[in-house]
């Protein structure tokens, strides 16, 4: 080979090398296919569009394209009175991967009934899928899945557009109205539906819809929900911990006898009302509480922890939830997760307050990433090399202005068709079942929309779904709430 070939071939070469690392994707595409699935012994013939759409700038320009997927039934005539399910997961920063293929969808991830992996990874039917009554669009906000910002030529991207608490809201809304405008979807009544942050965010959209795009809803879903602005911090944080601390200790039989040997719901609601009917008093007098109280306190709280009077004491009667996924099976050379305390966990050493990582949310990234990225590629024929995120790069993320559980409140008031279903799982250590009661007891001072609320919480945790028993009893509360808020026919007043 000659010099000049040479330099030739390896000009050629770093060419097609530099061409391939630009893992670009297309800013408005969909991949379509069909499918069905067995719901309640019913074939359900669907079409899946998965893909990419934009989001506009003030001029009309793309400057962020998200990755969504949308399953449509398709032997529905007429989708004027079809129920449209928009899904978002939290994070902030993660993909809409959970739900969308281990709760509500056709599909969901090949795992043991209580939620841990088995190989081979994969996807199988959902018989469970609310399918069968609404269809369904999972949105991946910008940095998650395939979603990514389109910055002008040169200039860096403004980051105060997307990530943030209002941000987040603002562009999602209108994302939302082109969906609904592209898919004929105005006259469908209409559900939001968000785990973890995504409580935070589908309570700030339930109002932005209504307030700026002219949209209204049926029902809001909150899964695992956060605050939401609605503050609960001091004694009422720690308070609101010891319900959650006895559904883990119940769960793992370190409690009393005399706890242990009844039902879960009879020793949370013992629990409960400790919390607020003697420790909440007793955290107000802080360290003016007499000794003797003090000491009865802590003996209560280890009743109903299963941990140590001693250290409960050690630590003013203020025990955070990372030392109690430290200290609960401590003894036994374990923690429990964070997200799921049913999970448990290895530390380099017992000793410390905190556990070395998440044991739960390792165990879900071990089998959900595997089949996510088979699945799109595979089965929705969405073909790209950019890399699907399960977490993306969305920090440092503005908190700043939250008020999305007052500006559900408000969409409440001025939509008599708008209801709320909230989910909860007992073991959940993060966003606790218990908090989520408090949460929906605060959300109306008033007391007058409470009956538009309802709470259902479930023997698992943070992704109730997992276990295979919640997986069907959740997805039918989401089906007979869509149902039994479906105004047909019904003047929205009061």
């Amino acid at each position: 080979m000659t010099t000049k070939t040479t330099f030739a071939f390896l000009f050629t070469l770093i060419s097609l090398l530099s061409y391939s690392q630009k893992r670009t994707i297309p800013v408005d595409t969909l991949a379509i296919t069909t499918g069905q699935v067995s719901i309640g012994g019913k074939i359900v013939p669907y079409k899946a569009s998965a893909g990419m759409q934009p989001v506009w700038d003030e001029n009309g320009n793309p400057i962020a394209s998200l990755f969504h997927t949308y399953y449509e039934r398709t032997d529905v005539k007429d989708n004027s009175d079809r129920p449209l399910v928009i899904s978002f997961n939290g994070g902030p920063g993660s993909a809409s991967v959970w739900m969308h293929l281990a709760y509500t969808g056709p599909k969901i991830l090949k795992i043991d009934d209580e939620g841990y992996p088995v190989q081979p990874y994969g996807v199988k039917d959902n018989p469970h899928s609310i399918l069968d009554v609404a269809d369904i669009v999972y949105v991946n906000p910008v940095n998650t899945a395939y979603s990514r910002t389109i910055p002008e030529s040169g200039k860096e991207v403004d980051r105060t557009k997307f990530f943030g608490v209002n941000a987040d809201i603002k562009y999602l809304a209108d994302w939302i109205n082109t969906f609904v405008s592209r898919k004929n979807r105005w006259r469908s009544p209409k559900y939001l539906i968000g785990e973890s942050y995504g409580t935070t965010r589908v309570s700030g959209l339930a109002l932005e819809l209504q307030n700026r795009q002219w949209m209204y809803l049926n029902g809001v879903i909150l899964v695992s929900p956060t605050d939401m602005g609605i503050e609960r911090n001091g004694i009422v944080d720690i308070a609101n911990r010891l319900p959650y601390f006895t559904a883990a200790a119940w769960y793992h039989k370190v409690l009393p006898v005399a706890l242990q040997q009844k039902d879960l719901l009879e020793v949370l609601e013992e629990s409960e009302q400790y919390a607020i009917n003697e420790l909440l008093p007793a955290l107000a007098l802080g360290g003016f509480l007499n000794y003797a109280k003090r000491n009865e306190v802590a003996e209560k709280i280890a009743y109903y922890s299963g941990l140590d009077k001693k250290s409960i004491l050690q630590n003013n009667l203020d025990i955070s939830t990372s030392f109690f996924w430290k200290d609960l099976l401590r003894n036994q050379g374990f923690t429990i997760g964070r997200l799921d305390s049913r999970y448990l966990g290895l530390d380099r050493k017992q000793a410390g307050d905190s556990p070395d990582y998440n044991s739960e949310l390792t165990s879900w990234l071990h089998s959900f990433t595997p089949a996510i990225n088979y699945y799109i590629s595979q089965e929705l024929k969405f073909k790209t090399d950019v890399k699907y995120n399960m977490f993306g790069p969305v920090h440092p993320w503005d908190r700043s202005g939250d008020k999305t559980g007052e500006n559900l409140r408000q969409a409440m008031a001025q939509n008599p068709y708008l209801n709320i279903l909230i989910q909860s799982g007992y073991y959940d250590g993060a966003t606790s079942y218990f908090d989520a009661k408090y949460t929906m007891w605060q959300l109306d001072p008033s007391g007058q929309l409470k009956d538009r609320m309802r709470f259902e919480g479930y023997r698992s945790g943070h992704m109730m779904y997992l276990r295979a028993e919640d997986l069907k009893l959740a997805n039918d509360h989401i089906r007979d709430f869509i149902t039994n808020t479906n105004f047909k026919g019904k003047s929205a007043k009061y």
